[in-house]
């Protein structure tokens, strides 16, 4: 059993980290959650969620200001981290290690481990600041990836398009799954009893 930490912060698209929840659920994974108090916020905001249910999708929810707590420390062996959405305030602290809570901690704690760590990003346009934080996040080893969901898949929704990105963040956490549609090519014939693709090509 993969042993995840999820970050949720105080940006735009809490959505997303909802919907990487429900699919780690969904594939079994021991989730271990921290959700900001401004992402808390958000989650009223921008969903019809609440954030009891948002906590209720994991198996041991973590105070973000609790460095007690055993994601922040190396011994503890998370797999793999993902923070979703990633805050630019939090991409900063990731960037040049400063343990602002526990969702900075378990992250610097995975990469100093070289373990995965997924930033997604929900900022634009980006500044120059933004910019060389992302480039030091990665240059230490972090998958940066903006939500910035593909069309690939021809989303009749909100809801499908949100899954096919969580499905993508699941692979950069090194998760195999077929919980999302996948691009198969776009000059790709279907085998006998295999619908066609569902490329826009």
């Amino acid at each position: 059993m993969m042993r995840v930490f999820v970050g949720i912060t105080g940006a735009s698209g809490v959505i997303y980290g909802i919907k990487v929840l429900e699919l780690l659920r969904r594939v079994g994974a021991e989730v271990h959650l921290s959700i900001s108090k401004t992402a808390e916020k958000i989650i009223q905001l921008e969903t019809d969620y609440s954030a009891s249910h948002v906590k209720s999708l994991a198996d041991y929810v973590w105070d973000e200001s609790d460095l007690t707590a055993p994601p922040a420390s190396g011994s503890f062996g998370i797999d793999a981290v993902a923070i979703v959405p990633c805050s630019t305030k939090t991409l900063a602290a990731v960037a040049n290690g400063i343990t602002l809570n526990l969702i900075v901690r378990a992250a610097e704690v995975a990469l100093k481990e070289r373990r995965r760590v997924v930033l997604v990003i929900r900022e634009s346009p980006l500044s120059l600041v933004h910019a060389r934080n992302i480039e030091r996040a990665i240059l230490a080893g972090a998958v940066v990836m903006p939500a910035s969901p593909g069309f690939y898949t021809k989303p009749r929704t909100i809801e499908e398009l949100v899954t096919a990105f969580a499905g993508r963040v699941l692979d950069a956490l090194g998760i195999r799954h077929e919980l999302a549609p996948r691009w198969e090519g776009g000059s790709a014939r279907p085998g006998p009893g295999r619908p066609a693709s569902s490329a826009p090509f």
